[in-house]
């Protein structure tokens, strides 16, 4: 099966109402085949149809990872390029995708959690745009709360990010600043404690709207726990 065959089975699966049964599906598709079509929807402006397609890639290249290792970084360095300036394009989705990735398959997060990192870093390959900086914060909490010490040098950078005028920037640095243990955080989280700004989050295939100063009590509580311990 190929071209808009293909990218019809995808769209439907991504549709569906089981969407669990779906991720089953996707993974007996040919890998290299139904990657491309996923690559389309990261960009697509339908949020479920974007953030689902987040999810598929996640398990088919966790599931191309475990016959085909060497396969699986081909797609990590696609990802990697459509960041790249000089791809031409502007990258959209892939800092989440990296992340759900990396979040699914072990060997490929100590490969490649610090390119993650790297995006958040002003030395090293920062990413301008606040869309991908969304992301790539996002991508940071995803990893963090399953392998939270492959990303715990990301730390140090969550400063800047928590005095964003973006609210989701904001928000998901606050989550992430609990999620790693980042004492140094605690004064600006005290904070922001007091900001209501409203974001909309997909979390675990579901979306939610909560407030930065929710995020950031939960990040105060889970520095305090830690401080006990």
């Amino acid at each position: 099966m190929r071209g808009r065959g293909l990218k019809q089975t995808v769209r439907n699966l991504l549709n569906a109402d089981a969407f669990e049964a779906s991720l089953r599906e996707f993974c007996v598709l040919p890998a290299r085949q139904a990657i491309n079509p996923l690559f389309s929807f990261l960009v697509h402006s339908d949020e479920k149809l974007r953030w689902r397609a987040i999810t598929a890639m996640g398990a088919i290249v966790e599931n191309l990872a475990r016959e085909d290792m060497e396969g699986a970084r081909v797609i990590m360095r696609r990802l990697m390029w459509s960041l790249n300036e000089e791809s031409g394009g502007i990258g959209w989705g892939a800092p989440e995708a990296m992340a759900e990735i990396m979040a699914r398959h072990e060997g490929l997060a100590r490969e490649y959690s610090h390119m993650l990192i790297s995006y958040m870093d002003y030395e090293g390959n920062f990413l301008e745009y606040e869309g991908l900086q969304r992301g790539v914060l996002w991508g940071l909490v995803r990893l963090a709360r399953v392998r939270p010490q492959m990303v715990a040098e990301a730390g140090v950078n969550l400063q800047k990010y928590l005095e964003s005028s973006d609210a989701t920037i904001r928000g998901l640095a606050a989550w992430a600043s609990g999620l790693l243990g980042v004492q140094e955080t605690r004064p600006r989280l005290q904070l922001l404690v007091k900001d209501d700004s409203l974001l909309r989050l997909c979390i675990d295939n579901e979306f939610t709207q909560v407030r930065v100063q929710d995020l950031a009590a939960k990040a105060l509580t889970l520095l305090e726990r830690r401080q006990c311990c």
